[in-house]
């Protein structure tokens, strides 16, 4: 795969074993299969991250494990679409043009998005805000990198730490339609439900404050 310029984020491990036919190594053959290759890592990546909301509150066991499985499943089946699609794309751009250059991985990536992630669910948009808060983190790195941005003197985390937690807040005080439902669900808990208690078993276990009668 790495004498293939069309294949991208590959490991310098070859993607066949020593055993394979002549055939196979051929370079752009090796690069469709590795493309291939990759998408069961998708479904591996989506089980480990949805199996934990298991241990979640709420709804009961059946319907819990319904929603993992689906989530599981929407999640993973989006993922190797997209890298089969982004890995094909980027060979194929690659082969067109001769050799490999950044914007392929732009456009490819770009266009895999659109199509794959482009509808506005609860998984695309939580997989979409995830990779935002890394991609801006990435940027102002790179910035700094490139001599954009002046390297901070002192550690600008605290700053930024107290800014999010600052404009959370406020929205979820006097807008909080703004915020997701599950992040409000979440924050209702810990700064309205917490004000209610009904006797001494409320500060052990788990509290929900009952509906006024």
């Amino acid at each position: 795969c790495n004498s293939n310029p069309g294949c991208q984020g590959v490991s310098p491990a070859p993607c066949l074993p020593p055993s394979a036919t002549p055939a196979l190594w051929s370079p752009h053959r090796s690069c469709g299969l590795c493309s291939l290759r990759s998408t069961h890592y998708c479904a591996s990546a989506a089980t480990t991250q949805h199996w934990p909301c298991l241990r979640a509150s709420g709804t009961g066991l059946r319907e819990k494990l319904r929603a993992i499985l689906q989530a599981t499943y929407t999640h993973s089946w989006n993922l190797a679409r997209f890298v089969f699609l982004y890995k094909g794309l980027c060979a194929l751009q690659s082969h067109v043009q001769g050799k490999t250059y950044q914007a392929h991985s732009f456009v490819s990536a770009f266009i895999g998005g659109l199509l794959v992630f482009g509808n506005n669910n609860n998984i695309n948009s939580q997989i979409s805000m995830y990779l935002l808060s890394r991609v801006l983190f990435a940027l102002c790195r790179l910035g700094v990198e490139k001599g954009f941005i002046p390297e901070p003197r002192l550690d600008p985390f605290p700053w930024f730490s107290g800014l999010v937690w600052g404009l959370v807040l406020w929205l979820f005080e006097y807008h909080r339609p703004t915020l997701q439902p599950s992040l409000q669900s979440s924050m209702t808990y810990l700064y309205e439900d917490s004000n209610v208690w009904h006797d001494l078993s409320d500060f052990f276990i788990y509290n929900k404050s009952q509906p006024s009668k």
